[in-house]
């Protein structure tokens, strides 16, 4: 057999693996679903909804009203969850949201916002366990994320060798699954639709070299960034949805009349309610990423002394991207009816804001070039701090590695994604096994953690940060 065709049959059986799907009630559900759903539940409930506890003080701690310079850290923890929402605000978005709603029906949107409330909670327990457990260099550089948590949170309990062996699995199949591939590859075609520009691989080129002026540089330089480019972007986006909604304002009562009615109908598409309710599960656990762990890595470098606090902070992530944009990706397919129209993905989301902005097909075309863009840039941090982890850390591997990655992006414009793409996303959501094993492993120091937090900031004039 030729070693192409050998490839692409263990690319397929691995993907076979990590999406193995189950029948739950004649509907067929992928386990790794399952697992992320299953641990944002108990996140949610082990911690004491602390979406809810936490929601006024995570704003609070954002705003930098309790920011202390002097904490250890190398980005404020505005910057930090702008460069975690710079990797999960993204293509799904717009594209999977569409996707949802073609095949599932307009329920799905709601099911999407309540799987993000809890994914909530999820985002803040492994990210106040990446700050509880992130390491401090003698050179006074800051190390954290799920790896780290692996291996040092484990070790405090007594299992050392499965913490060391649990965070080797997660590096390597993050510096797999953090292939910005797909991202530039859509960013390219959207681009030709929109403005007929066929050259790909100069696309491909002229995109790489803009990631690298940036990830070539230090995580303050990347938090900078996407400081200013995240809260942009959303705001282009949202502001597009919001006129397409203000545009059919009379039509939205009857929308959300439909999407509750839709999301609870036993004769829906995909096998009744419960059957939107995967669906829609399925999309806001990718459009999360809660319980994947990439962003941990982002958060770990904010400046505080309280893990919790960041936790709190992290919460607003799915709060952002499944809550508020999803939401408003999916309602303006429905008030405008087109939800029913045939179309799927970005040409369904364009088609909805073209019934209001003329230009919708060439403002797509740059905020699915904003969203890949800082996608791109924030994968490819994750994935040299997750190289450095197995290497060991230094400069020079860490530069070694952000070329090699900024290399590789131009081919993701003249391949066909196909086999990658599945290898890619295999790699990607085989993270949340060791990630979500930890915070059940850790369940303990974790509540202690959240728990002493919320009594030192009720008691203190100053709440912490």
């Amino acid at each position: 057999m030729p070693p192409a065709d050998l490839a692409g049959r263990a690319i397929e059986a691995f993907a076979s693996l990590v999406f193995h799907e189950v029948s739950l009630f004649g509907v067929p559900v992928q386990l790794i679903v399952l697992w992320l759903a299953v641990a944002m539940l108990f996140a949610t409930v082990w911690l004491g909804f602390p979406q809810v506890r936490g929601f006024k003080v995570a704003w609070r701690v954002l705003a930098g009203r309790f920011h202390d310079p002097a904490a250890p850290g190398h980005v404020s923890q505005f910057e930090a969850l702008a460069t975690a929402l710079a990797s999960t605000v993204g293509l799904g978005n717009i594209a999977g949201v569409a996707v949802a709603v073609a095949t599932g029906g307009p329920g799905a949107i709601l099911w999407m916002v309540v799987i993000g409330f809890f994914a909530m909670a999820l985002k803040c327990a492994e990210v106040t366990l990446g700050l509880k457990y992130r390491m401090l260099t003698p050179s006074g550089r800051v190390i954290g994320g799920p790896a780290i948590t692996l291996l040092r949170g484990l070790a405090a309990i007594g299992y050392p060798r499965l913490g060391a062996g649990l965070a080797r699995f997660h590096a390597l199949f993050m510096i797999i699954g953090c292939m910005s591939l797909f991202q530039v590859n859509q960013a390219e075609r959207q681009a030709a639709e929109a403005f007929g520009f066929a050259a790909p691989l100069a696309f491909g080129v002229g995109f790489a070299l803009l990631v690298a002026l940036v990830l070539l540089g230090s995580v303050t330089w990347i938090g900078r960034v996407a400081g200013r480019i995240v809260p942009a972007m959303c705001l282009l986006y949202v502001g597009a949805c919001l006129a397409v909604i203000g545009a059919h304002l009379e039509t939205v009562p009857a929308s959300l009349a439909l999407i509750a009615r839709s999301a609870l109908e036993t004769q829906a598409v995909a096998g009744g309610a419960l059957g939107v309710f995967v669906i829609g599960m399925r999309r806001a656990v990718y459009s999360s990423e809660a319980g994947i762990g990439t962003a941990v890595v982002a958060h770990a470098q904010a400046k505080t002394r309280e893990p919790a606090s960041e936790g709190m902070v992290a919460l607003i992530e799915p709060f952002v991207d499944t809550v508020i944009v999803c939401m408003l990706s999916g309602l303006i397919l429905v008030v405008t009816g087109l939800h029913a129209s045939g179309l799927s993905g970005v040409s369904l989301t364009s088609a909805a804001l073209a019934t209001t902005i003329p230009a919708a097909p060439a403002l797509l075309a740059v905020v699915v070039f904003l969203f890949a863009y800082t996608t791109v840039l924030t994968n490819g941090f994750y994935a040299s701090e997750a190289f450095q982890f197995l290497v060991g850390h230094g400069r020079r591997r860490e530069l070694l590695f952000r070329s090699g990655y900024c290399l590789a992006l131009p081919l993701a414009t003249v391949l066909e994604p196909g086999q990658i793409l599945d290898l890619v996303d295999s790699a990607y959501f085989l993270m949340a096994v060791p990630n979500v094993l930890a915070i059940y492993l850790l369940a303990r120091p974790l509540k202690a953690e959240i728990e002493g937090f919320f009594a030192r900031h009720a008691r203190l004039p100053q709440p912490l940060a």
